[in-house]
């Protein structure tokens, strides 16, 4: 960890997942305007879980090494989902953009709108497969069992020359 203005940095793990409009803008939008990501996983395409009949998600994960407390994290998440237009009426259900906080090492958090680790971040394939790509060590600790025929990948997140 390496100090900075907010304090010390450590590695934070974002889960982002689209089904509804432009899912690749809706995902490359919310990542260009997050503050120190350091990298994104590969683009999976996923079955929906839970919730009503919808499409097919396009889901990655994002790194962040950041000074920004779990509080500050949630707040981004939620930040990002409003620009993308988000509007929350079913629970699982169809979303412009699900952005959700999975994991900040050595940070553990039981509020009643913030629960890190994620608590449903082990039992998904569309969560653990992109999070191996930018946190194996992670995953390899992980309990659960998980198989990548669940999802597709489909390609970087990136554009060439970023985002």
């Amino acid at each position: 960890m390496t100090a900075s203005a907010g304090g010390l940095t450590r590695r934070a793990l974002l889960g982002l997942g689209s089904n509804v409009g432009d899912r690749w803008a809706h995902l490359r939008g919310a990542v260009a305007a997050m503050p120190d990501v350091v990298e994104v996983s590969a683009v999976y395409e996923t079955a929906p879980v839970g919730g009503p009949d919808q499409g097919p998600y396009l889901n990655c994960v994002v790194r962040l090494d950041t000074a920004l407390s779990p509080r500050a994290l949630l707040e981004l998440c939620r930040e990002r989902e409003v620009a993308a237009g988000r509007v929350r009426r079913v629970r699982w259900g169809p979303r412009t953009l699900d952005v959700d906080v999975l994991w900040i090492d050595g940070e553990s958090v039981n509020e009643h709108d913030l629960t890190v680790p994620h608590p449903r971040m082990f039992e998904r394939a569309f969560v653990l497969v992109p999070l191996r790509d930018v946190a194996p060590d992670l995953v390899d600790v992980i309990p659960g069992n998980f198989s990548g025929e669940e999802i597709v990948p489909v390609g970087p997140l990136a554009e060439p020359g970023g985002f």
